[in-house]
């Protein structure tokens, strides 16, 4: 009997292998020194199919881009406890971005350090990622406003800059908890106190530091400058 044929891998199975290998290779290189040799090796196939597949490196860099933005903000919506209070939404909407960012450091990466410093095309990508996320948190702020019975003494711009405080607050937050050395280590101890903050720890901190205040704003206290 002749020796059996090795089993054809699938087309998805494949682009999603190439497409692992850009997310690490890019996250890790960044966009100008990642090389399609490297990203070929890391995927075990050979350049010329990753060309095939995915056209160019920016090609494949916007892809990633997109994929990683999805799965992002997919994360988030999904995590929110839909009939909860309004503070439980939010947190369950932090905790997901948190895991999310955690799990998957090396997309958090492109997204978050790569994509906004390659080039106008990438940035914009990144850009209809975030205002997606922006969009959402505005929604479930101005839902805890409906909640606190102060709807009509938040204007819709306060509402949306709130949501872009906030979101911008849980990136920074985020690029600190996923902090590597060089050698791409955690840069947070194993355990004890010096580890890394969970998802639901890091929730914790961004709602201590924003709720309280957006707490005592429905209830009518503002601050004002001397």
């Amino acid at each position: 009997m002749g020796a059996a044929k090795s089993k054809r891998v699938p087309r998805a199975v494949r682009e999603r292998q190439m497409m692992d290998a850009a997310v690490r290779t890019f996250a890790r290189r960044g966009y100008r020194a990642a090389s399609m040799d490297e990203i070929a090796e890391l995927a075990g196939v050979s350049k010329p199919l990753v060309y095939l597949y995915l056209n160019s490196k920016e090609d494949l860099f916007n892809a990633v881009i997109r994929r990683e933005s999805v799965a992002l903000v997919a994360a988030v919506t999904a995590a929110v406890e839909r009939d909860a209070a309004a503070d439980r939404q939010l947190w369950s909407g932090l905790t997901g971005f948190f895991a999310h960012t955690a799990e998957h450091p090396d997309g958090w990466a492109v997204l978050h350090q790569q994509a906004r410093t390659q080039g106008e095309s990438f940035a914009v990508e990144v850009a209809a990622m975030r205002a997606e996320i922006v969009r959402f948190v505005t929604g479930l702020i101005a839902a805890a406003a409906k909640e606190a019975g102060c709807a009509g003494e938040l204007a819709d711009r306060e509402v949306a800059g709130l949501a872009h405080a906030l979101v911008g607050a849980a990136e920074s937050l985020a690029e600190w908890a996923n902090a590597r050395t060089a050698d791409g280590a955690s840069a947070f101890g194993p355990s004890g106190e010096g580890a890394r903050p969970t998802a639901e720890e890091a929730a914790d901190t961004l709602m201590n530091f924003a709720w309280s205040g957006l707490g005592r704003l429905m209830r009518g206290e503002r601050w004002t400058p001397a």
